[in-house]
Order: structure tokens, then C-alpha cells, then sequence
């Protein structure tokens, strides 16, 4: 089977980029071959290079560019997309260009607490707002529909009514770097096979 190479999209301090990146380190199937930011001050640029994969800044406007993006991502011969805390909409562009190859991380169980302006800490907040007595993380296709696409797989914790909009973040957390890489494997295992 010919490597896969996965472009990892971030917009923040880069913890899932991070893990991604350590979880196909030794595989001979699947390759982070870039990560791309629509922020110089994402702090997962710093966790990216020090990992020795290539970074690079596309500001919103490029973003939305195809004649600067695609062939960027031909370039270090992207194959799959990965959003890890990426904050802008995906353009349709780019979900024609890789149907059913990019996914995204939620930190709820969607459809609860999704959408525009439902992102990081918010969430968190909504999901304790609310008294949910569980939370979640739902790894889900890309759409042009914010949090709207096919759900992939969905994983559970349970709360405590004493938990802080910082606990239930803290266990969010250890449901992210626990799944999120091994679902993104399987998920390639799949089209691999398709």
C-alpha cells in the first residue's frame, strides 16, 4: 500500500496535532507530511517543527484561495485532511477536492452543543450550562455544514455536577488523545479498502 500523507489543520496550542503526530511516527503506512495554520501564533506550529513536519501560515484569505492552498497540499502530496482545533469553515474547494477525506474533532457529543461560536472552552461552558450528565468527543466527515458532517464515532465520559468547565476540558482531553488518532487509522484502513 503506498504511505498516506496526512495534512494536520490547526489553530491552536496543538495538543491532538501533537499526539497525530506521534501516533504515525513509526508507521510505514501513514505520514504527517504537513501542518497548516491559519495563525503564526498557534503554539502547535512550535510542537510541529520540533517534531521535524513542515509547517505552514495560510491567513484566512488565502485560506480561501484555491490557487494558494491546492497547490500547497499538492506539493507535500496530501492525500487526507485532519482538522485538530482548526477554527474556519472548510471551503468547498477543498471538500471537492478530498471527498470524504477530511476530518474533525468535536469536543461534545454532537449534535449537542455544535455549531457556529461552539468551539473550546464555549463548549465546555454550554455543556455545563446545561447539567449534561455526560460529555463527549465526536470525530465526524467535514461538510459544508459547521459540525454537521456524517458522524464517524462518538466517545462518552461521565460528569459530576461538581465539575468545573475546567474538568469537564480536562476529560475531554483524555478522550481526544486516546481515540482521535487510532479512529483517523481506521478510518484510512477503510478507504484503503474501499
Amino acid at each position: 500500500m503506498a504511505i498516506t500523507n496526512i495534512a494536520v489543520f490547526v489553530s491552536g496550542s496543538g495538543t491532538n496535532c501533537e499526539n497525530i503526530i506521534r501516533y504515525f511516527s513509526g508507521s510505514a503506512d501513514v505520514r504527517v507530511s504537513l501542518v497548516v495554520s491559519n495563525r503564526s501564533d498557534a503554539y502547535a506550529l512550535v510542537r510541529a517543527s520540533r517534531l521535524h513536519v513542515p509547517t505552514v501560515v495560510v491567513p484566512k484569505k488565502e485560506f480561501n484561495d484555491p490557487s494558494v492552498l491546492l497547490p500547497l497540499l499538492e506539493q507535500y502530496d496530501v492525500d487526507f485532511i485532519v482538522l485538530a482545533g482548526f477554527l474556519l469553515m472548510v471551503p468547498d474547494y477543498l471538500l471537492e477536492r478530498f471527498p470524504r477525506r477530511i476530518v474533525n474533532i468535536h469536543p461534545s457529543l454532537l449534535p449537542r452543543h455544535g455549531g457556529r461560536g461552539m468551539w473550546g472552552h464555549h463548549v465546555h461552558e454550554s455543556v455545563k450550562a446545561a447539567g449534561d450528565t455526560e460529555t463527549g468527543i465526536t470525530i465526524h466527515y467535514v461538510s459544508e455544514v459547521c459540525d454537521g458532517g456524517e458522524i464517524i464515532a462518538q466517545f462518552k465520559t461521565p460528569l459530576q455536577p461538581t465539575d468545573t468547565p475546567d474538568d469537564i476540558a480536562a476529560k475531554v482531553h483524555v478522550l481526544e488523545q486516546e481515540h482521535f488518532p487510532k479512529v483517523i487509522e481506521q478510518v484510512l484502513r477503510k478507504n484503503s479498502e474501499e
